[in-house]
């Protein structure tokens, strides 16, 4: 942790170099998710209520998965971008290191810009508790916080994936944006208002349903379940983590050199 701090650093540092720059990718970021929102609030100003979700509690949906996406595109952008170590041969220099490769690759990128989109979530999030007023417990919001960091080890997971695949495609495959920002989209909202293929594969497979749609029915009062499944639910992110890193492993045990 020590090392990734100071990777954390060095990046924070050479970002803030020009200042100007920094502080408008910010802004830029903040209203981007922003309009996505407000298509969001004119909907539900013309059709009152989505199946049994209100706005209020949609907008809860849509700031805890927002967050989750922030968090990994700042912190996880060392995999995101993974494609460019690949071509310019810059990953051989990382297996000569006497470190793990995640924590390298983890520590190659940060972008520190993402913090404007992760604030305009805060504001939804803080907004959607303030009206939601069965959530002011602390045991709720205890598990709202679980939601976030899971959603976080969600979206990570599908970055490791995404670069994994690099190893034999050396390129970045588009399709991966299918399951992160496809992923994104699609679990800001309620699960149940799609296919019931859709929501089995994004609960079973990619287990967004489970830091989001499932733990809200229960804290929102919508199904009868005792509190305790709700805070233990969300660990099905982190679990998702494991197959993503042990096909992590095999990518790194079978890669080849580009020759760069």
């Amino acid at each position: 942790m020590t090392l990734y701090y100071k990777y954390l650093l060095m990046h924070l540092r050479a970002q803030l170099q020009y200042k100007g720059s920094f502080l408008m990718l910010c802004i830029g970021q903040f209203f981007i998710p922003f309009t996505i929102f407000a298509g969001l609030y004119f909907m539900f100003e013309k059709f009152g209520k989505l199946q049994e979700w209100s706005f209020v509690e949609v907008a809860l949906c849509f700031a805890i998965i927002h967050q989750s996406f922030s968090l990994s595109e700042c912190f996880a952008r060392g995999f995101d971008s993974f494609s460019s170590l690949i071509i310019r041969g810059d990953f051989d220099r990382l297996l000569l290191r006497p470190r793990h490769t995640v924590l390298q690759v983890f520590g190659s990128a940060f972008e520190f810009t993402r913090i404007g989109r992760l604030l305009q979530s805060l504001i939804v999030l803080i907004f959607a508790i303030i009206q939601l007023p069965q959530l002011w417990h602390w045991q709720h919001i205890l598990i709202i916080m679980l939601m976030i960091v899971n959603g976080v080890c969600i979206f990570v997971g599908i970055f490791m994936l995404a670069a994994t695949l690099c190893f034999w495609t050396v390129q970045g495959l588009e399709v991966a944006n299918v399951f992160t920002d496809g992923g994104r989209e699609m679990a800001q909202y309620p699960l149940n208002i799609y296919e019931k293929w859709v929501m089995k594969l994004f609960t079973f497979i990619i287990p967004f349903g489970l830091v989001s749609y499932i733990p809200l029915r229960i804290i929102l009062d919508k199904v009868e379940a005792p509190l305790w499944q709700a805070m233990i639910i969300p660990f099905g992110g982190s679990l998702f983590l494991i197959p993503c890193y042990l096909i992590w492993q095999f990518g790194v045990k079978h890669y080849r050199s580009t020759g760069s």
